[in-house]
């Protein structure tokens, strides 16, 4: 086949995995409840331990290899399974966990546009952070990539923040993360996102 004639290189690989992540697979993931709207992306924030970045802690954490004895923090989540499909750093280099289709370990008891469980039909994205904390352009800039190549598999109409699916529970991403600079590139609606985001 000619080179003007091979196909165009897609932005999916074998499913739901994104060609231009670093995959990890996770063991902590599951199958989505049949007929699974995947509507929704759920933003995060995480450090392990709080507030130190760099390491390789939450790479560890979603594929069960932490040492729990490394830190006197990772006594608190010592045996907790989960993940999240993506991993954003601060420096913007984008990880992958769990496919896309498959239902990752991300939200906990969580609700939002009038349906629990957003696990079942949500892509969950943790980036590397404190809640609380600013994030890093670099950060924004590889949303603004993701994001658009996931409504081009997926029927994306909300975006919402841990501390909004499950408020009162969760915190993050906290007042640190900048929603009118991720809403710009993309040129949403503003319906998809939460209104308390709106000038925050």
């Amino acid at each position: 086949m000619s080179e003007a004639h091979a196909p165009a290189p897609t932005l999916w690989q074998n499913g739901g995995w994104y060609r231009f992540a670093r995959h990890l697979p996770s063991p902590n993931f599951g199958p989505r409840p049949a007929g699974a709207h995947i509507d929704l992306i759920v933003l995060h924030s995480i450090s392990l331990p709080p507030g130190r970045y760099g390491g390789d802690e939450v790479q560890r954490l979603f594929t069960n290899t932490l040492d729990w004895d490394a830190h006197p923090y990772f006594q608190s989540i010592r045996g907790m399974e989960v993940s999240a499909h993506f991993y954003v750093r601060r420096d913007g280099e984008l990880w992958q966990f769990v496919d896309a289709d498959a239902r990752a370990w991300h939200a906990g008891a969580s609700s939002w546009r009038g349906r629990d469980n957003c696990n079942d039909d949500s892509i969950g994205i943790e980036l590397e952070g404190l809640e609380g904390d600013v994030f890093e352009a670099a950060q924004y800039e590889a949303l603004a990539s993701l994001l658009p190549a996931l409504a081009q598999r997926y029927p994306i109409a909300h975006v919402a923040g841990h501390e909004h699916i499950a408020p009162g529970r969760k915190l993050d991403p906290g007042p640190g993360f900048d929603w009118p600079r991720l809403r710009a590139p993309l040129g949403w609606p503003a319906s998809y996102f939460p209104a308390s985001t709106a000038t925050r």
